[in-house]
């Protein structure tokens, strides 16, 4: 039987696979359209199958926020050239609208959910069948609170997202906090947060710099925490020093406009 361009089309909108395998794939199933469906699938399970001890490298980030809730979503590849392709990046949107509707609670809950009929996972490996790459779902991740803002960098490389305790947050204050925790790559909100690992091996690293600096072994310690109270200082978001007037912290800008920033997180794909 004759394909007809309707169903191509069709086909198409569903799996986002070209117009020749969309048309090939309902010239082997005879115009069963779901056996089409399997069949793009199928190819896509064998490429990834394939390519598994490739490296997904590239990829497309996107982040979006709404009252309450903001999410970052990226979808990984191997190459500069299929990150870029509009369809690509068309998937990764996608996911990110679930994510918002949703409001998942970990990375398997988006993987799981079902997007016309179909797994999230089954249309990353579907789209890996189309490009020929190793595709997967490379971050998820969310913030909750009273207010939330996203930024992304040009590019779909790098975005962060924060949350506020306060409703009435200015946006460009809120903004301004985002694009901070994108610039300088902080590791914790506060200090109080820093994980006890980082904390123990800067204090190691403090020790040993002294040592090599002759330090008496006495005040090993206590030059350590110094160091550690620098790190802090530079690495913790609401205390290193605001991009925009180095004269002030990121706690002094907030206090200044009222904001409480409560958590953030960021997803860069490039190099820090």
């Amino acid at each position: 039987m004759a394909v007809t361009m309707e169903e191509i089309k069709k086909l198409r909108n569903m799996t986002g696979a070209g117009m020749m395998d969309c048309k090939n794939a309902l010239n082997e199933s005879a115009g069963d359209m779901e056996k089409a469906i399997e069949l793009i699938r199928k190819r896509g399970q064998a490429i990834a199958a394939k390519r598994s001890d490739r490296a997904a490298a590239e990829g497309c980030v996107l982040a979006a926020a709404k009252p309450g809730f903001a999410a970052i979503v990226a979808v990984k590849c191997e190459t500069d050239f299929v990150a870029k392709n509009a369809d690509f990046v068309a998937l990764t949107q996608k996911l990110l609208d679930a994510a918002m509707n949703e409001q998942f609670e970990s990375a398997d809950a988006l993987l799981n959910f079902k997007i016309d009929g179909r797994t999230v996972a089954d249309l990353i490996t579907e789209r890996s069948g189309v490009t020929g790459e190793k595709m997967e779902l490379g971050y998820y991740e969310f913030v909750k609170g009273a207010y939330t803002v996203e930024y992304m960098h040009p590019g779909n490389k790098l975005a962060t997202i924060v949350a506020f305790a306060e409703e009435n947050v200015e946006r460009q204050v809120a903004r301004d906090i985002a694009m901070q925790a994108a610039a300088m790559n902080p590791v914790a909100l506060n200090r109080n947060e820093v994980p006890e690992d980082i904390k123990a091996k800067e204090l190691e690293i403090g020790k040993e710099k002294a040592r090599e600096e002759g330090k008496p072994e006495a005040i090993l310690e206590r030059i350590a925490m110094g160091r550690l109270d620098k790190f802090f200082k530079e690495s913790t978001l609401m205390e290193q020093e605001f991009i925009k007037d180095s004269k002030q912290s990121v706690t002094d800008y907030c206090k200044a406009n009222h904001a409480t920033p409560t958590s953030f997180k960021r997803v860069n794909l490039n190099q820090d």
